[in-house]
């Protein structure tokens, strides 16, 4: 009989956490129904790298968790030339929902079990991988003053969520940067930047979307200086896909290579979601067509 595939659950992530041992009878249910031979493994968030690498030997893992556990996972797949299956157990699952991954675990299952695979991008800041996005400022403020009040409250993160971005706009700062894209040089001054995996969408009704995740791009906006009131509003706007990119974004543009300096020695960077210190300059760049992944 052939090896089973393995499938390793974040026990640690929302969904995981929320429904307990039952998670895993679920998984494994949802791959018996798509025929497919699995061995699944909960595993706490600090030991899914190594117990990754160890499956990826095998020329495919999938995983089950967050954006962040995906991003974690995916540069270690990549290195080992293997393929990753997404189980979308996180709370906005991005990048399953723009793989066209079935949010359910039976329709994920059924992905994995059909065995279509395509490349996509990744992109990596000072040599840590992301999937989906990286950014500085308000941002990773606002991740930090959530953890914190999860930690000590015991809050579930879309409560502490609306603290945490009070708390964040209370202690507005910006920041004085200097992009290098593609060798063009740019100042700018801005309390968040974000750098997106491939285009993000800023039209009406698509904002925070991409329409392909394999064209080899970094895309890079800069939230205009701006009071904290008139922060609470770009907010607004954001949350419901009508930001302005005229009046909201002090500077944007697309590259294959960026470099961004600042006065600081260390900057902490948000990359998908998981908060980490780096070192400037942070050298930003894209891996195309480094991750293979089974999807639609």
């Amino acid at each position: 009989m052939a090896a089973p595939l393995t499938v390793i659950v974040n026990k640690g992530g929302g969904a995981a956490s929320r429904a307990g041992d039952a998670l895993i009878d679920e998984v494994e249910a949802a791959f018996a129904a798509a025929d497919l031979y699995v061995a699944v493994e909960a595993v706490a968030g600090e030991d899914i790298a190594a117990r990754v690498e160890a499956a990826a030997k095998n020329g495919a893992v999938v995983v089950g968790g967050g954006d962040g556990t995906l991003g974690s996972a995916a540069s270690i797949v990549s290195d080992a030339g293997a393929t990753l299956g997404i189980l979308p157990l996180g709370t906005r699952n991005h990048l399953a929902r723009e793989l066209g991954i079935p949010m359910d675990l039976p329709g994920a299952a059924k992905i994995i079990a059909d065995g279509h695979k395509r490349k996509i991008d990744l992109s990596s800041v000072n040599g840590h991988v992301f999937v989906n996005n990286a950014s500085i400022g308000m941002y990773p403020a606002m991740v930090r003053a959530r953890d914190d009040l999860q930690d000590r409250h015991g809050l579930p993160k879309w409560i502490a969520n609306i603290p945490a971005g009070w708390r964040t706009l209370g202690n507005l700062r910006h920041h004085r940067l200097r992009l290098t894209m593609d060798g063009a040089a740019k100042p700018i001054r801005t309390p968040l930047l974000f750098v997106g995996n491939n285009v993000y969408s800023l039209d009406i009704g698509k904002v925070g979307q991409r329409d392909a995740l394999d064209d080899g791009k970094l895309s890079v906006f800069a939230v205009s200086p701006n009071s904290r009131a008139g922060l609470i509003g770009f907010g607004l706007r954001a949350m419901i896909g009508r930001t302005d990119a005229d009046s909201d974004f002090a500077a944007l543009g697309v590259c294959k290579t960026m470099e961004l300096a600042s006065h600081a020695r260390a900057i902490e960077v948000a990359v998908d979601g998981e908060i980490i210190r780096l070192e400037t300059p942070l050298k930003f760049e894209v891996l195309q067509g480094a991750l293979k992944v089974f999807a639609p």
